[in-house]
């Protein structure tokens, strides 16, 4: 991957809410997520997150490089995401509404509903050299940006 910093560049205003394909049925709705649809990225990894307490948050880290969708498949929660100037939150509570987050933004999962699941979808494997988990590093990283 190339060495350019993203945390100098990126903002939260090119995070974005992306609507998938929903498919009504009298048996069950469905949506799908493929490589080389809407989601902007080939996905390489999967994961998601069910069965976090009350009151716990995830998350609390930036990437240098991966991208992901985060879709709330079951129940609902909040993502905080912040660029080193600007911050947002952001409710999911829909299964076919999922945030993009690119690399260079620090990002929080919390509030979670009771038997909530979150699915993220991300644009390369684990690497934990691409994790930046220091709140202080990431505000360092991104201390030359100016408010847009």
């Amino acid at each position: 991957m190339a060495d350019i910093d993203l945390h100098k560049t990126s903002c939260i205003d090119d995070c974005k809410i992306i609507e998938l394909d929903k498919h009504h049925h009298a048996n069950g709705n469905l949506s799908v997520v493929e490589n080389g649809g809407l989601v902007p990225f080939d996905i390489k990894r999967v994961y998601y997150l069910y069965d976090v307490p009350g009151g716990e948050e995830r998350g609390g880290h930036s990437h240098k490089h991966l991208r992901q969708f985060i879709v709330a498949i079951s129940g609902s929660f909040d993502v905080v995401i912040e660029d080193g100037v600007n911050r947002r939150t952001v409710t999911l509570n829909r299964p076919y509404l999922g945030l993009l987050i690119v690399p260079g933004i620090w990002r929080i999962i919390n509030n979670f509903s009771s038997g909530s699941v979150c699915l993220v979808l991300a644009s390369d494997h684990y690497d934990e050299a691409d994790y930046v988990r220091d709140y202080e590093e990431f505000k360092q990283l991104t201390s030359t940006k100016t408010k847009r």
